[in-house]
């Protein structure tokens, strides 16, 4: 027992002669950054070329960026954006506005925003993410698209998707096609708002992912998928 004591004092000391040296280390590392802001901080460097870039004319008409209507008038930059969307689907500049990464709530607000303008959200969403079902759900009784980035869990992750996701590999082996129909089919299956956008780098895999726009995964296939 005493040399366990010991022990543990001695880890403790030595837990608070780390710390110690850590928060000199610390104090030692900002003296030092204050002492290079002597001659001036240099984000303030990099908010002059931000200005310069901003006032700089350029293009066949000699315009810059400081005459840009933002949607609160010529240069106006401040709030204007969380109006832009809305003011280029009222002013015809698009037809049609799409949301990233938003919750429901945050769909919910742009449909009352934008109204009929707002058409598609596009989430994360894969056998690996699934998180976003709730935004699924809003965009289908909103009427929205709902696009899924990242179907097949990422380029690098899409040849093992049936090694991940056991039971996708167990369908995979019953229907005898590859992993990434099926998991394309899973997303389908979802609901009907659901238009996966997978990433390729080769045309065989555009063809072969192709085929599952056709496979429709039985209800106790889909059960076993959306259990895994």
């Amino acid at each position: 027992m005493r040399v366990w004591k010991l022990a543990a004092f001695a880890a403790t000391a030595g837990f608070v002669s780390i710390t110690s040296a850590q928060q000199r280390s610390a104090v030692e590392e900002i003296e030092r950054y204050r002492a290079a802001l002597g001659d001036g901080n240099p984000a303030e460097l990099w908010e002059a070329r931000g200005e310069a870039l901003w006032k700089e004319k350029r293009g066949p008409k000699g315009a810059s960026l400081e005459k840009c209507d933002l949607g609160l008038g010529a240069g106006v930059v401040k709030g204007a954006y969380a109006v832009l969307p809305k003011y280029f689907a009222d002013s015809g500049k698009v037809e049609m506005v799409g949301l990233s990464n938003a919750n429901p709530e945050q769909i919910r607000l742009g449909k009352s925003v934008l109204g009929d303008a707002l058409v598609s959200v596009q989430n994360q969403f894969s056998p690996a993410f699934r998180s976003s079902r709730p935004e699924i759900d809003v965009c289908q009784e909103l009427g929205l698209a709902f696009l899924p980035w990242g179907p097949l869990g990422g380029l690098s992750s899409a040849k093992d998707l049936g090694d991940q996701h056991r039971a996708f590999a167990e369908v995979v082996d019953e229907r005898g096609v590859s992993p990434q129909q099926v998991t394309l089919a899973w997303h389908l299956a979802q609901s009907p708002c659901v238009i996966p956008i997978p990433g390729a780098k080769r045309p065989s895999s555009i063809i072969d992912s192709a085929p599952a726009a056709d496979l429709e995964l039985t209800d106790e296939e889909l059960a076993r998928l959306d259990a895994s």
